[in-house]
């Protein structure tokens, strides 16, 4: 009843002691450089990680007793956890995207540590690198195409999260088919799988951990199982948060499309929705239309959660005309 009937004067009591924190913090009368310290260091706290006694990745164990993969395991969640507002996004994403990409990891037979590859990857982002890899698996045009993606001014399936994933789970498959080892699978992705080859003829060697690597595919594994390691016990690291403040999944509907689609405003508007949320959910769609000449079907996602509808629901499929 206290707080209840005192809220107001408790909240200005609170913020008083703040302001003479924040006031006894900055308003020291032209300090000493020994008083400056003393306030520094009993107001900023950097703390050393403890790692992991034991991980692996893929179910493959990273040999932690040796020294240069342990400091480099540290490098890397080091950086993870105090790079703070990246990774507090990677995991409100991983908590909208993962479901959906660990049921197609599965599904495929691929290991789920590979939805980290992902993150590592894109961010969960809709990401174009300076290479012009494209998507949350970033993939080249041609390696796509490899794959059965449809790349073209109209669709390019490398922004279809579902398609796309498929698409990675048969390139893993077939790199691990080569090198016997998801480790060796997961370095590959990012030197590609040529690479990756030269450099075991070059140095007579197998073994991801013992390969004298760039720095960028060097660091690349370790990048992955950090993220491994943090999302799956955040708080160990740092990093909380309510159920709410993460990312939810929205559920859709498929929408069977075999003709043409004149104009995707009017597409958008018989769904009650607008072009911006038709494309946020259907990013693949890089034009303003479809023309399909091919006469291929498609299937584009529509939202069914209120929060992203501008009227009233309308579930009807589009009829091929």
């Amino acid at each position: 009843m206290f707080l209840k009937n005192s809220f107001p004067g408790f909240i200005i009591l609170i913020l008083g002691g703040i302001s003479i924190f924040i006031y006894s913090f900055f308003k020291v009368d032209d300090p000493s450089k020994d008083e400056y310290q003393e306030i520094f260091n009993r107001s900023y706290a950097v703390f050393a990680l403890e790692l992991p006694d034991k991980l692996d990745f893929a179910g493959e164990e990273m040999p932690l007793e040796h020294f240069d993969v342990r400091e480099s395991l540290d490098r890397e969640l080091l950086v993870n956890t105090y790079w703070q507002s990246q990774t507090l996004l990677f995991i409100k994403r991983a908590n909208r995207y993962f479901p959906m990409i660990e049921k197609i990891l599965r599904k495929n037979n691929v290991p789920d540590d590979f939805k980290y590859l992902a993150l590592a990857e894109s961010g969960l982002l809709q990401a174009i690198s300076p290479k012009n890899a494209v998507g949350f698996w970033q993939f080249l045009k041609g390696t796509a195409r490899e794959y059965g993606l449809e790349v073209s001014d109209e669709v390019d399936e490398r922004y279809n999260i579902e398609k796309s994933t498929v698409a990675a789970c048969k390139y893993l498959k077939k790199a691990y088919e080569r090198f016997g080892s998801w480790t060796m699978v997961a370095a590959s992705y990012n030197s590609g799988r040529t690479g990756m080859i030269r450099q075991i003829n070059r140095q007579d060697e197998k073994n991801y951990y013992n390969l004298l690597l760039n720095d960028e595919t060097s660091r690349y594994l370790f990048r992955i199982v950090s993220f491994k390691v943090i999302l799956s016990d955040p708080e160990k690291y740092g990093f909380y948060f309510r159920s709410e403040d993460l990312y939810p999944p929205i559920r859709t509907e498929k929408v069977q499309v075999d003709s043409a689609i004149h104009s995707m405003v009017d597409f958008a508007r018989h769904f009650n929705l607008n072009y911006k949320t038709l494309k946020y959910f259907n990013p693949w769609l890089r034009d303003n239309r479809l023309t399909n000449n091919k006469k291929r079907t498609y299937f584009i996602d529509i939202p069914l959660d209120d929060d992203f509808r501008t009227g009233a629901y309308a579930p009807k499929l589009i009829e091929s005309k």
